[in-house]
């Protein structure tokens, strides 16, 4: 069977902040999604952002296209080429943050989360670093496929913590993992099979941080329209208190109707607000 893809993203500076550090770009006919959610103050995130979405975006092409998708070192075993693309892109991104900020003095310490999809056909592989999210929505139940490496989520996994404390926790926003923090970074993978329906949610935690996996899913069901779904999810952190820019990219599969065989569907979007 094969699956068409559309697409739509959002990202807002939110209530409190003056500048957005938040960027996200996707492409449908490559099949490619990215959102990440700057750090450093100012320039510097905002910077550390884009280059992470621009470097994923083009690298993660020419790795497709040119059957280079091995990671800088060893590959990650278990794991499709299509992941081992994504991989190699986001550390690709790492060394990219890093080289720039060795040119300023004033983007030292600037940095980025990062959550990407790639779909091929029936199959899409993702790949984070830091605390942005991918869920999956499915018929009635919503996934979250990522695992947030941040502090709290850190005494989660080792039970020190129950999910719940970590949620209302002052050390929520703490990371563990970011691009551009060390030489060298390795990104959470994993593989997956599409079915026609399937919704996915890429997003920053200016809006995770405010709005539970439930409330989510009630928004992003409650319409087919991609922006409206974008546009209600930002609007519902923002009426709940959200003080961090806000992004969310949502992704949806659907069999391929004749236009689109004969057409194709592709598209392409980048930007912050």
């Amino acid at each position: 069977m094969t699956l068409s893809l559309r697409a739509a993203g959002k990202s807002d500076v939110g209530l409190v902040r003056s500048n957005n550090e938040d960027n996200f770009g996707f492409d449908t006919r490559d099949g490619i999604f990215v959102v990440c959610d700057g750090m450093g103050g100012q320039a510097a995130g905002e910077r550390a952002s884009k280059i992470g979405v621009d470097t994923v975006l083009r690298q993660f092409r020419g790795a497709l296209k040119n059957g280079t998708g091995q990671v800088l070192g060893t590959a990650f075993e278990g794991m499709s080429d299509r992941a081992n693309a994504l991989a190699r892109a986001v550390q690709l991104a790492n060394r990219a943050i890093l080289d720039e900020a060795a040119r300023s003095e004033s983007q030292a310490g600037m940095g980025s989360t990062i959550v990407v999809l790639a779909i091929q056909g029936n199959y899409f592989s993702i790949a984070h670093v830091g605390d942005s999210r991918i869920y999956l929505i499915r018929g009635a139940v919503i996934e979250l496929l990522t695992d947030d490496h941040s502090v709290v989520m850190e005494q989660v996994r080792r039970g020190l913590m129950t999910r719940d404390e970590a949620e209302h926790s002052s050390m929520q926003n703490v990371i563990v993992r970011a691009l551009g923090s060390d030489e060298t970074v390795e990104p959470d993978l994993a593989d997956h099979e599409l079915l026609p329906g399937d919704l996915l949610l890429l997003c920053s935690d200016g809006l995770t941080r405010h709005l539970t996996d439930g409330a989510i899913f009630s928004i992003a069901t409650a319409t087919d329209n991609l922006n409206k779904i974008c546009d209600d999810l930002i609007q519902a952190a923002k009426d709940s208190g959200s003080d961090d820019n806000i992004t969310c990219l949502v992704v949806r599969a659907a069999e391929s109707s004749w236009s689109d065989r004969i057409f194709g569907n592709g598209r392409q979007s980048q930007g912050s607000i």
